[in-house]
């Protein structure tokens, strides 16, 4: 026989044998070809939220090979506008989304899961080197971020008698970072009402390295990254006019934090649920966010909390309980509350 028709003839049978191992592995695991390939979860937004969405997504790929989670970060708007874009699956918030990301959302015919995964104590932070501040009222955190104070309010001798002459370097979140929105909000009174002459980074990573390097600097972040340089930097505790508290799981569970305390969320495509891949990351998400926010430093919510997250998916109620703002001063309490009259 011609050694070339043998050849075709051997490579045939090679292609049908194959092609039969490919179907009968399929039908072994439930699925056609297609569902083996790799599943891509894309998720962006708030650096404040990204250390919980991270640790998760990294557990949820070591057990789900065919599921790939990309997490990145941009800030909350930055999440935002590529959410409602349908750029990406779920976008990471440490706010609730804004009314003008609602409209953009909805004329691209986005629907989402608005979902409540943990609280933040927002942290304003100095230099260990700074032997001089322990505390710092909401007034004069105002009096130093407030617009007015551009060029004006630069020393700490400002600030309050018997500080030294000395000059604040400041740090902050940029303006596509909820933390950034939310502050200015519940310290100035107006969601991005602020001074611009400050370092600002919408990576809360840079912003904590920053302060740790400056003797005169003062900053403000989210909790974790603050955990995570504790021995590097210093909290204030913060006094809304019931005395000095600090940042601490406590008392934010006693709602005496205020008024730095917030929820943070992931806001998940209604659409792109509907793909196993996603629905399932979201589902592992919930059950196991509350050992996660704990290992990143955040606290956690109560566990009927995440229980109400998932009925949420089960019964398909897309939308928002809020009304587009920062909700200054919601306790874990009245978030839950929220949550049950939905």
């Amino acid at each position: 026989m011609n050694a070339n028709i043998k050849l075709r003839r051997t490579l045939g049978i090679l292609a049908v044998v194959s092609f039969v191992y490919i179907l009968q592995s399929c039908a072994s695991t439930g699925s056609t070809p297609n569902q083996q390939l790799i599943q891509t979860v894309k998720i962006d937004g708030s650096s404040t939220v990204y250390p919980i969405t991270n640790a998760l997504a990294k557990d949820f790929n070591a057990a789900n090979p065919a599921i790939s989670v990309e997490v990145n970060f941009s800030g909350t708007g930055g999440g935002f506008k590529k959410f409602c874009a349908g750029e990406i699956d779920i976008s990471n918030a440490s706010r609730p989304i804004r009314q003008e990301e609602m409209a953009a959302c909805s004329k691209a015919g986005i629907r989402y899961f608005e979902l409540p995964i943990a609280y933040d104590a927002l942290t304003v932070v100095v230099n260990p080197q700074n032997n001089w501040a322990k505390d710092i009222s909401v007034s004069e955190l105002q009096r130093v971020w407030e617009p007015e104070a551009e060029g004006k309010i630069t020393r700490w001798s400002q600030i309050r008698d018997g500080y030294p002459d000395k000059p604040i370097t400041l740090f902050g979140p940029g303006k596509d970072s909820g933390t950034f929105d939310y502050f200015t909000e519940a310290i100035v009174g107006k969601a991005k009402s602020s001074r611009n002459d400050f370092t600002a980074s919408e990576d809360d990573e840079v912003l904590a390295q920053e302060v740790s390097k400056d003797p005169n600097s003062l900053g403000y972040f989210g909790f974790a990254y603050y955990e995570a340089h504790a021995k590097e930097l210093k909290a204030l505790a913060i006094d809304s006019g019931k005395g000095a508290i600090l940042p601490e799981r406590t008392n934010v569970e006693k709602a005496k934090y205020q008024p730095l305390s917030r929820p943070l969320f992931i806001y998940v495509s209604y659409n792109a649920n509907q793909k196993p891949g996603i629905n399932k990351f979201v589902r592992f998400y919930l059950k196991q966010a509350s050992k996660s926010v704990i290992g990143v430093g955040y606290i956690p919510l109560p566990e009927q909390a995440y229980r109400l997250a998932e009925n949420r998916i089960d019964f398909g109620k897309v939308g928002t309980i809020f009304n587009g703002k920062a909700q200054i001063n919601l306790t874990i309490g009245q978030l839950l509350g929220k949550e049950l009259s939905f």
